[in-house]
């Protein structure tokens, strides 16, 4: 596995972040010992997450921002998350995921019955003036048979939002998912003060059944490699260098 970031990324975005989410169907366990527990283990193996916050829908282990970087783990309702915003490489985001895997299932009692599914994120923010589905429309869209869909002279484009979804596999159980978003007030999934720039997601998603947790890191493994593929591959090329040349070009 590549753990290297492609140098690209640092001229065609703002900020590059790398998140996992194991989605669970059940409710996930707020007692006071078990989620101290979880996130003392964390903090031991990853000292810098060292601040514990809680916020209306979450508890959450948090590193400080230096420089634009930091880490994160949350504890949602039916979801356990992290995260990694601008890393050097994807060496610590991958260590953070799969400590993560690893350990939550123990500290919170879930069992390979309760994983809906395993989610690997790369997301990419572009910050962009003016009106950013515009911008969406003329770098990705324009030319396309779904452009004659509008007519430019006397409409405006209120809302332009890509979104197609992969089957990486025959039965369904891998898939891949890029959207292309350009609205709300939140970075990466965290709460921010800033105005959020225009947002590329590449999802890498594994559904369930599950039937060992064993199995957990290996799934990520594969995930992560599709996704490395699919943003040296497709993202780059396809998206974000598109984008970028749009928004220099004004």
């Amino acid at each position: 596995m590549n753990t290297s970031v492609s140098p690209s990324l640092g001229v065609l975005c703002t900020d590059f972040y790398v998140n996992h989410r194991m989605a669970l169907t059940l409710d996930v366990p707020r007692r006071r010992e078990a989620v101290l527990d979880l996130f003392d283990r964390i903090r031991k193996q990853m000292p810098e997450l060292d601040r514990f916050r809680r916020y209306e829908e979450e508890l959450a282990l948090e590193s400080p921002e230096i420089d634009g970087r930091y880490a994160w783990v949350a504890l949602q309702r039916t979801s356990v998350r992290s995260g990694w915003v601008n890393p050097d490489d994807l060496t610590a985001p991958y260590e953070l995921h799969r400590l993560l895997l690893e350990t939550a299932p123990w500290f919170l009692s879930i069992t390979p019955l309760d994983v809906e599914a395993i989610e690997l994120v790369f997301g990419f923010d572009l910050e962009a003036a003016g009106n950013r589905h515009e911008i969406i429309y003329d770098a990705l869209l324009q030319g396309c048979p779904l452009a004659e869909v509008i007519s430019q002279d006397r409409e405006h484009l209120a809302d332009v939002q890509p979104f197609l979804a992969l089957s990486l596999d025959e039965r369904d159980r891998t898939q891949a998912c890029v959207e292309i978003k350009a609205r709300g007030q939140v970075r990466d999934g965290r709460r921010s003060d800033r105005p959020e720039p225009l947002s590329v997601y590449l999802t890498l998603r594994r559904n369930g059944p599950f039937r060992d947790l064993k199995e957990m890191p290996d799934v990520f493994g594969v995930l992560a490699g599709h996704a490395e593929r699919m943003v040296e591959d497709r993202v780059i090329p396809s998206i974000l260098m598109p984008l970028h040349a749009r928004i220099v070009r004004g």
